[in-house]
């Protein structure tokens, strides 16, 4: 320590300029440094989804989710599986040992599922991964809405227009769609007219399936049988291209279908042809209205702010395509957190370093000495900062946590060096200056230096056993102990180098006066008047003290605890089930006429819900399940709101809500596998019993303090059709079971007949930025459109997009 005091007092103008150069660099390093609400705390895991359309919970769970869970069995390092077998879905849940590489995990059960998923039923999708998402995932939520566009244009230009866009943001993972509508052609049959006109169903899908595909074709002058093929000659080949002769459902319509009576029956005779979409397994409410919901969701350590600038990015250059579009992006924004919470941060820093520099003034009486003190604080920060940027930390609550924790540290490391050099200097001066400020002030950093250097390392060892902490804890307060280590070591180092450096240069020459600063005399004075007594009479000083600590320890067992303190979140989550077995359009009355009452709340400004499932969506549930996502105004009173909120849920009778926010329930998802703090699980063979076991506790827990929104799980039986093939009857009509079970899961459940393809234009997002937002197009500018493939019907559709878009912003064509 003397050889770097030394060192640094010597060569003190070149570790000042390494000071600034370091804050410099620290101040363009921290610039670009990705940012998030939470560090990543959940553990590893894979989520398999497959699609089971038209399949109840019984069903999914027997023919998909236990078959996949056996095949799945032996992974390396999975210490849980967990499924959830929902209509139409099923969904299995691994989760690895800490420390497990992502992707190898991936890789692993997606070789197993490469085995089992043959084995599965021919009806049921193949097996899916979930992308590989953020412990925080939803970065935002976008409502789409139109009062020109119809539910199946809509959801044809957020599919291939908007998704496919946002996909090309730069950490975004995945971006799923609620009430999505898939247009297509159905044919409906009529099942009395086809009586009538003795056409069976089997006649009309065969019909239906030759209109839509070419099947194969022969050549008899080639060598090729396909789809398509190509035809040699003596010098040349030549591909075949198959253009599809139906493509609208009037054209369908037309295709014929049989012979009756000196007349052609035609598909359109005995059904009706339209465009439709298949059976929703979820849908959308946006602000008490009809529209879609996009949940667009992140990759696990990009940048939030990053990610929700591209997004924002991308929705500004799509805008003059999306004529009678209108897109809400505040539905739901991470973003807004952290914003929030840096302001805070940061007003909190200004004010902390405000009240340092007047403590300092108070008790140094010298406004050097002060800078040099209140320097200590951006130093050892930026510092701290760089090294965790090195290791690719993010800078997330629990680091700014650390950081805030540790500027007491920081800055207490600086005070004491300066004010025994101070003091050191006042008595050097008063004595005839015998020594050269060189020594002097080597002698005075030395002097506190040895009980300041045990003080940081008590500091640091009493925060190491957080960073060796594993689990869920560990991965919250590991980075938070970690910053603050960071920061205490940075501070001793700067106040080795540093602070004697600038002491050097600016308080040899200073003004410091022969006597303590006023404050510092009235101090001492009081505090000789209190202590004399107490040294004469130490028990009363004793006893005090053992009081203070008995009435601590009565009163510990009282307070509460809790992982994390309650964010202030402008953004409020309600859940909001009804019973199971609901029907879709049953709950999206309910949650609009739910909606169209928070809205009446003032505060809440934005409000979106999405119910059920969506393809490749996170929820996991049937249409009984709805979430409400409210977004409030920066003025909003938060706990008026909640209470507004709650009350307004509450007067739904049959119905269970909970409202919390985003952040809340990821923690508790993690912790619990729920959106619930407290879960209490009870198992056995009967269900009856369970229920009975479920009331009996829901009645003993609602009595006890501090608990809300205690509820049984919502589980029971839901009602169901069975269908049982009568053998005889049907042999008697001559028909296999087989064949009466296709004609009821057609006549129920609806069969794919065949694929309709359509040519579709893609304006990239170069061309769309250029008649966004600012950019305008010079006068007589050109665009060129490079075409790799497409046909010229795609370019003249493309250069009728640019058009539409010139024409509706009122420029030059």
């Amino acid at each position: 320590m003397r050889f770097i005091i030394r060192s640094s007092l010597r060569y003190r103008y070149l570790v000042v300029a390494a000071a600034a150069a370091l804050v410099l660099f620290g101040v363009q390093t921290l610039g670009h440094q990705k940012v998030d609400v939470f560090p990543e705390f959940a553990p590893v895991s894979v989520e398999i989804q497959t699609e089971c359309l038209g399949l109840s919970p019984t069903e999914v769970e027997q023919l998909v989710t236990v078959p996949l869970e056996n095949a799945l069995q032996g992974v390396p390092g999975v210490n849980q599986i967990r499924s959830e077998s929902v209509p139409q879905l099923s969904a299995i849940f691994l989760y690895f040992k800490n420390g497990t590489d992502v992707l190898q995990a991936r890789q692993l059960v997606q070789e197993r599922l490469s085995a089992s998923a043959p084995t599965l039923p021919t009806w049921a999708a193949p097996p899916s991964l979930y992308p590989i998402v953020s412990a925080t995932s939803r970065v935002m939520q976008i409502a789409l809405t139109s009062k020109t566009l119809s539910p199946l244009d809509l959801s044809t230009v957020a599919l291939y227009t908007i998704r496919n866009r946002l996909l090309h943001v730069p950490g975004v993972a995945n971006v799923a769609i609620w009430g999505e509508k898939r247009k297509e052609v159905e044919v409906e049959a009529d099942v009395p007219q086809m009586v009538a006109d003795r056409v069976p169903l089997d006649q009309l899908l065969n019909a239906t399936s030759d209109a839509v595909d070419a099947g194969l074709l022969s050549f008899t002058t080639g060598t090729a049988i396909g789809t398509g093929g190509f035809i040699e000659t003596p010098n040349q080949r030549l591909d075949i291209r198959k253009v599809q002769a139906i493509t609208t459902p009037q054209q369908l319509a037309a295709v014929p279908l049989a012979r009756r009576g000196g007349r052609t029956l035609t598909i359109g005779d005995v059904a009706r042809v339209v465009y439709g979409a298949p059976p929703l397994i979820g849908d959308a409410v946006v602000n008490a209205g009809p529209g879609l919901m996009l949940v667009v969701e992140k990759f696990p350590g990009a940048n939030t702010l990053d990610v929700t600038n591209g997004i924002d990015r991308a929705l500004a250059a799509l805008a003059p395509g999306l004529h009678g579009v209108t897109v809400d992006s505040h539905i739901f924004r991470q973003s807004t957190f952290i914003h929030t919470a840096i302001s805070n941060l940061g007003f909190a820093v200004v004010l902390g370093c405000i009240l340092v520099v007047f403590v300092l003034l108070a008790f140094l009486f010298e406004w050097r000495a002060a800078l040099v003190s209140l320097l200590a604080i951006p130093l050892s920060l930026t510092a701290a900062g760089i090294v965790l940027d090195a290791e690719g930390a993010t800078i997330n609550t629990m680091i700014l946590a650390g950081f805030a924790v540790a500027v007491g540290v920081v800055v207490d490391d600086a005070i004491i060096d300066m004010e025994n050099i101070v003091r050191r200097l006042r008595a050097w001066r008063s004595r005839g200056r015998r020594t050269t400020p060189l020594s002097l002030l080597l002698a005075s950093s030395l002097e506190v230096r040895t009980a300041i250097l045990y003080a940081t390392l008590i500091n640091i060892v009493a925060v190491l056993p957080v960073v060796f902490v594993g689990g869920l804890t560990g991965s919250f307060f590991q980075p938070l102990a970690l910053a603050y280590a960071l920061a205490v070591l940075a501070s001793m180092l700067v106040a080795l180098t540093v602070t004697p450096a600038l002491a050097m240069i600016l308080l040899p020459s200073a003004r410091l006066g022969s006597a303590d600063p006023p404050l510092m005399r009235v101090l001492k004075r009081s505090y000789a008047t209190i202590l004399a007594p107490v040294l004469r009479r130490p028990r009363w000083a004793i006893g005090t003290v053992v009081v203070a600590i008995a009435a601590g320890a009565l009163v510990l067992p009282n307070l509460g605890q809790d992982l994390f303190p309650s964010f202030k979140e402008q953004d409020f989550l309600m859940h909001f089930d009804t019973k199971p077995g609901t029907s879709l359009p049953e709950m999206k009355r309910v949650v609009t006429s739910l909606q169209r009452k928070l809205l009446r709340i003032p505060g809440v400004e934005h409000i979106g819900a999405h119910i059920g499932q969506a393809l490749l969506g996170e929820e996991i549930a049937g249409p009984e399940f709805s979430e409400q996502w409210m977004s409030l105004s920066p003025h909003a009173d938060i706990n008026k709101t909640l209470a507004a909120v709650r009350a307004v849920g509450a007067s739904y009778p049959g119905t269970f809500l909970d409202v919390t926010t985003y952040l809340h329930e990821r923690i508790d998802e993690t912790i619990s596998n729920t959106s619930e703090d407290l879960v209490v699980r009870i198992l056995g063979p009967d269900f009856g019993r369970l229920q009975s076991a479920s009331r009996q506790v829901t009645a003993a827990l609602a009595g006890v303090r501090g608990l809300l929104d205690v509820h049984p799980q919502s589980q029971g039986f839901i009602p169901q059709i069975q269908e049982t093939v009568n053998a005889t009857t049907a042999q008697h009509y001559g028909l296999t079971p087989g064949a009466v079970r296709r004609a009821a899961a057609v006549i129920f459940g609806s069969q794919e007949a065949g694929d309709v393809i359509q040519s579709r234009a893609t304006i990239y997002a170069e061309v769309g930025e250029i008649f966004a937002g600012t950019k305008q197009v010079p006068a007589g500018a050109t665009v060129i459109f490079k075409s790799n493939g497409l046909a010229v019907e795609d370019v003249v559709a493309a250069q009728l997009v640019v058009e539409r878009s010139l024409a509706s912003d009122h420029r030059p064509s």
